[in-house]
């Protein structure tokens, strides 16, 4: 059965007799306690002349004084309003509408704001905005203490009046000289901006707007312009999909914007039967990968040859007898591509255009109804040709002023020396900067611009869909937006707030009320545009693209989930996210497969904790070199290296977050895939932060329970959902049916739930950081993560299984003969699979209805509430940590330090300003206690005060979590079972649910859903 697979989440967990996995199963806490650094050693105890009566009376003294300083809180001094502003009401939240949009990532979003304090960022639904764990831990980045925080010349502090009297100055003596003025942005989807851009034009002549994106999707963007007539990237629903075909294309993460996730969950669920079916060709492992029923892994110079025979095989009809295994794969994947006809899609990640046209043009053959190339999207706009020619200009002397807007192009352009060299030859050069990053530092003007929460502006991430950007706090520096700039500088006296306003008013709204769009967040204009059939001839493309060139060993520079393209890398909350395919945090690294690793010496171990080492490798790429830590992967394919860009920065940021190193060095002609790349093994070993051992299955099967479509179409729930049996009167019957404990009725009231469905989940993370806003988690640091003393209250664990199954693997241990045939089965059952499934689980407290936890507590500091949340009395509780001792679920955290104000964990609870992202709801615990998921009870009390003050019943799936209100796929539904309408009450129901540990009678209050894989060819 699939249900069978035998899962495990780090190498360590396949060797036989591991000592580590041993420790880590029979020993809850593997550092002990520092007993001698508060009794003593053992000679100084035996030398001391002090009685037993004394001793005695000492040590009581001594451990009621420790206990009472471990409960004693911080003391926080409250000043009340003398006068109390008309639009605050002390203790309710307010919330804005506004957008988010910073060059790399656009979201619709809602801002949770308290007593004047933006605290969270919420998905904008009635926007059908997502967020992803960036856009959630974007507030955070409101609050960085290092923040430019007024314009600087020339590293020196100056006014606003003088910046702006020096560099009208200097722009009239570029127009004077006939030189062109440059303005480089980060992709710019801003009408408005795009229009000041033109008045600016207009004052000075000769301006040229620049778009340069850190990670460039040019390619796409060039072939969509040739073969429709616009330079934007099509939009996908892949809901509408029933096969999805893509080589190379993360599109669950940052492929051409993301923000696909939500529509591919949809049609992920197996609703009446079917789910759509989603092959992978890719070489590191990705999200995309990670989530696929079938996963091909090639090279990055093989998925070119792929993608051509691909085109063959569906749009001219042609199919070699070639005896490859690539071959045979793409002829399967081409038959289902034609069976499905208008269901089907293909996507691609390859940078090259020919590709992109290639891809576009299967799409078309087949009349797919998944891409819409009608309603663009503009989140990626950058030219790497224009960006190119801009640099030599500089570097000729030919360009005046260069003006930088949302964008670090010092720190993320592979050839950032020579940009730096061009800056020095330009008369003018201006940085607008939220940081005082590296491209901050080497410009003329360093000017400080506010923060998205403080600024006003508007976005068209889709064609015909306006978004708007309203300030939700009072700007907290001395900063000035570009556009408001831009307008002083015109000589006008009109705000960006009066521009936008009119502008809107003008040639937006057709009408419409200001306000009400303001309100929305979101203006979506009539469209009257008719579907495009291009007329470009995509058979020219196969002859463009060649053979693509190919090495022994090949690079993947790709974006992680958490850094993106590194302007967030002063963010705590995202530096200690554990990538979802590593769950390693603080750090980039180099991927390897194991079969390379051999090849070259590399070798991964864990330490007697349970950390992991790794060797150091210096890795030459185009003749530029760097030391790099190297993980080594499942899944990567043979041949391939993969590598994050978004680390290494050094400017702007504390010293504990400059983490990593640079890959955008390696980024050669704005190019992800590099094959002039070499591998040489140098002394010394890296330290990771990865969780990967932490909290392990510990032999329990029955954690993930999976099956294929055709079993859970085809047979009972009850074989591929099983529900454990145990031993009763010597009888066997079902777990769910035996207590320990005496129930009660649970039907009065509202009782809460929380669904989490294991096909619906990506593995994003987004909950994860939303979790952190909301319930005021720490950030420990690389050195704590290393001791597994994280504090996420919500972890998503990465599990990877075999092809074969338990019986597979116990038949196969027991056919082995003789000693050393005995010792090779074993070997081969420790090797891990080289191409794993991947199967993704959001775990947190499970609120038992029949906690262990609860029984074992000496002080009753946890405890069960009516409402079937399990409760922490933080003052109550002395950290003995029985109850996470007792925790099957291994989801309790015990806060090992005081982390606000403590100059140890310097991240943002250590000074006035990063504190104001903490939500007043929720306590900041003190030292010596247990934290865990409170099943955000603060939003659900404020949810039924809502309802009584408004004197109505609570509405219909009116109840939230941060970790549902976040997710974009709805894999996490929450609610009231009590409420029969709630969606909650069917989820509990359906024959996919099931509990984790069910055989153990805990009767947990979050229910999870069987993932089914749809490995049936279509």
């Amino acid at each position: 059965m699939a249900s069978n697979k035998k899962y495990w989440k780090s190498v360590e967990e396949l060797k036989e007799n591991s000592l580590i996995v041993d420790t880590l199963k029979n020993n809850e806490f593997v550092e002990e306690i520092p007993t001698d650094d508060f009794l003593g050693d053992k000679e100084n105890l035996e030398a001391s002349s002090t009685t037993r009566r004394d001793f005695l009376k000492y040590v009581g003294f001594t451990t009621a004084a420790a206990s009472l300083a471990a409960c004693e809180g911080p003391v926080v001094k409250s000043i009340p309003y003398v006068i109390k502003p008309d639009d605050i009401i002390p203790g309710v939240a307010e919330y804005y509408a506004t957008t988010m949009a910073d060059g790399f990532d656009f979201a619709n979003v809602l801002v949770k704001v308290r007593e004047g304090r933006p605290i969270k960022i919420e998905p904008n639904k009635e926007a059908n905005g997502s967020t992803n764990a960036r856009v959630q831990a974007s507030v955070l980045s409101l609050y960085d203490s290092l923040r430019l925080q007024g314009p600087k010349a020339n590293g020196e502090v100056i006014s606003w009046d003088k910046a702006n009297e020096g560099i009208v100055l200097k722009l009239n003596e570029v127009k004077a000289a006939g030189l062109p003025i440059a303005v480089l942005t980060g992709t710019c989807a801003s009408p408005s901006t795009k229009k000041i851009v033109n008045k600016f034009n207009e004052a000075f002549g000769n301006v040229n707007h620049v778009v340069y994106d850190a990670v460039s999707e040019s390619a796409a963007l060039d072939a969509f312009e040739t073969a429709y007539g616009e330079r934007a990237l099509p939009d996908y629903d892949l809901e509408k999909a029933d096969v999805i075909v893509s080589i190379g294309a993360d599109f669950l993460g940052d492929w051409q914007g993301g923000g696909f996730e939500a529509g591919y969950a949809k049609g992920r669920i197996p609703v009446k039967g079917k789910m759509s079916r989603h092959i992978q060709i890719e070489s590191n492992m990705t999200l995309s990968g990670a989530n696929a029923d079938e996963r091909i892994m090639l090279k990055p110079s093989q998925q070119n040859l792929a993608l051509i025979k691909l085109y063959q095989a569906v749009v001219r009809g042609i199919s070699t007898r070639e005896a490859s295994p690539l071959n045979s794969a793409i002829q399967k994947v081409a038959a289902q591509i034609k069976k499905a006809g208008t269901k089907a899609v293909v996507l691609t990640g390859i940078q090259d255009k020919n590709a992109q046209l290639l891809a576009l043009a299967i799409n078309q053959a087949i009349q797919s109804e998944v891409i819409d190339v009608v309603k663009t999207k503009n989140v990626r706009k950058g030219d790497d040709k224009v960006v190119a020619q801009l640099i030599a200009d500089m570097n000729a002397g030919k360009i005046g002023a260069v003006i930088i807007n949302n964008s670090n192009p010092v720190y993320s352009l592979p050839n950032s020396s020579e940009f730096v060299e061009g800056l020095k030859k330009v008369k003018l050069s201006v940085a607008f900067s939220m940081q005082d990053n590296e491209t901050a530092n080497a410009v003329q003007y360093a000017l400080a611009s506010p923060h998205y929460l403080e600024s006003w502006g508007d976005v068209v991430i889709k064609k015909g869909h306006y978004s708007l950007m309203q300030p939700t706090i009072k700007p907290l520096f001395d900063t000035r937006q570009f556009q408001d700039a831009l307008l002083a500088w015109t000589g006008s006296s009109s705000s960006y707030y009066d521009f936008i306003k009119n502008y809107w008013t003008a040639e937006v709204l057709n009408g419409t009320s200001w306000n009400q769009a303001l309100h929305d967040g979101i203006y979506v204009a009539p469209s009257s545009e008719e579907l495009e059939v291009s007329k470009f001839d995509f058979a020219s493309a196969i002859k463009g693209m060649g053979s693509a060139k190919s090495s022994d060993l090949e690079l993947s520079l790709y974006t992680k989930t958490g850094m993106g393209d590194g302007q967030m890398a002063s963010n705590p909350w995202l530096q200690e996210f554990p990538d979802p395919i590593t769950r390693t945090s603080w750090d980039n690294y180099l991927t390897m497969s194991k079969a390379d690793a051999a090849t070259f010496g590399v070798m991964n171990e864990n330490v007697a904790n349970g950390a992991l080492n790794g060797s150091l490798v210096e890795l030459t790429v185009n003749g530029i070199s760097e030391v790099l830590p190297v993980l080594i992967q499942p899944g990567q394919a043979i041949g391939s290296l993969g590598l994050a860009v978004g680390y290494g920065r050094v400017q702007g940021l504390k010293e504990e977050m400059q983490t990593g190193k640079n890959a955008f060095k390696f980024y050669k002609d704005f190019n992800t895939t590099q094959t002039d790349v070499s591998v040489k093994v140098v002394a010394g070993v890296h330290e990771f932060a990865c969780i990967q051992l932490h909290n392990t299955l510990m032999g329990r099967g029955d954690i993930i329970k999976e099956t294929t479509l055709e079993e859970f179409n085809t047979k009972d729930s009850k074989e591929w959902n099983k529900v454990p049996v145990v031993s009763m009167d010597h009888k066997e019957v079902e777990a769910t049916s035996v207590d320990l404990w005496d129930s009660f009725d649970r039907t009065v009231g509202h009782h809460f739930n929380l669904s989490i469905d294991l096909n619906a989940c990506t593995g994003c993370g987004a909950c994860v950081i939303a979790c952190h806003a909301e319930n005021n988690v720490p950030v420990v640091g690389k050195d704590e993560i290393r001791k597994s003393r994280d504090m996420h209250w919500l972890r998503i664990d990465r599990y990877y299984s075999h092809e074969e199954d338990f019986a597979g693997d116990n038949e196969k241990k027991e056919a082995g003969t003789g000693v050393m045939g005995y010792k090779d089965t074993m070997a081969e059952l420790e090797d891990p699979s080289e191409n794993p499934s991947v199967a993704f689980q959001p775990v947190m407290c499970q609120h038992c209805n029949h906690a262990p936890c609860e029984t074992v507590c000496p002080v009753a500091a946890t405890s069960h509430g009516r409402q079937g949340q399990n409760q922490m009395a933080y003052n109550r509780c002395v950290g003995t940590r029985y109850c996470a001792n007792n925790c099957p679920y291994k989801v309790r955290r015990f806060n090992w330090f005081k982390y606000p104000e403590n100059s140890e964990f310097d991240y943002y609870m250590n000074d006035d300003l990063g504190r104001m992202v903490l939500n007043p709801d929720v306590t900041v615990r003190s030292r010596g206690v247990m934290e865990k998921c409170s099943m955000c009870i603060q939003m659900t009390q404020a949810t039924i005060l809502k309802a009584k003050k408004e004197g109505r019943p609570v509405n219909t799936n009116e109840f939230e979590t941060a970790c549902s209100n976040a997710c974009s796929t709805g894999a996490m539904v929450f609610g009231d079972v009590n409420h029969k309408e709630d969606t909650i009450t069917e989820l509990t129901q359906d024959k996919r649910a099931y509990h984790l540990l069910e055989h153990i009678g805990t009767k947990p209050n979050v229910v999870y859903q069987v993932k089914v894989r749809n490995t049936q060819e279509a």
